[in-house]
């Protein structure tokens, strides 16, 4: 069904990973200053180890493995700082910001910022059947349909999967994100 995103991790991205499991789960405290926005650059990051694309939603040979920001962008240069010099299955990867869903092209994760919820219904319907992962960070309903949610819970950010989204999407989620995270939907 789908290409496996997990080969060969360099020690480089498992301790990177490492590091964002015990951050995310609040081990590291007060003794980790990292904004919130580059921590959720960082999940942002490792979907691309942790997520299985169908073949088609892949980028072509030498093109990059997009992330990008539909919307008004709250990383500023966190997410450029993070992906800089990395790459996803021989991929370089990119940052690509768009205005509206109409820009949105070969992207593989797209983040959906606050700012576009209004039009959250129409985006989802643009994007319908293209392999891409949404994922935001707006709390409540209002966010039905988007694959992963990145929720601030006392001092933490969690994790909300909509299974029945991903699976729509053609994407399989890694047991590794699903463990820790909320499951909404129930992919069936």
């Amino acid at each position: 069904m789908g290409v496996l995103r997990s080969l060969a991790i360099p020690t480089r991205r498992l301790w990177r990973a490492a590091a964002l499991l015990l951050i995310a789960n609040g081990l590291l405290g007060a003794a980790a200053p990292v904004s919130e926005y580059q921590l959720k650059a960082v999940f942002l990051f490792n979907f691309a180890q942790f997520v299985e694309w169908p073949p088609a939603a892949l980028p072509r040979e030498n093109a990059p493995f997009v992330i990008g920001v539909l919307g008004k962008d709250p990383f500023g240069a966190d997410l450029d700082d993070v992906v800089r010099a990395e790459t996803v299955n021989g991929h370089p990867l990119a940052v690509v910001r768009y205005r509206n869903v109409a820009e949105v092209r070969d992207c593989q994760i797209l983040f959906i910022a606050a700012s576009e919820l209004p039009q959250l219904d129409g985006i989802l319907a643009a994007l319908k059947g293209r392999g891409i992962l949404t994922v935001t960070d707006a709390d409540g309903s209002a966010v039905r349909g988007v694959m992963i949610g990145l929720l601030r819970q006392d001092k933490r950010i969690r994790l909300r999967i909509d299974l029945q989204a991903t699976k729509a999407g053609n994407l399989t989620i890694s047991s590794k994100l699903l463990r820790p995270a909320e499951i909404v939907g129930s992919g069936n």
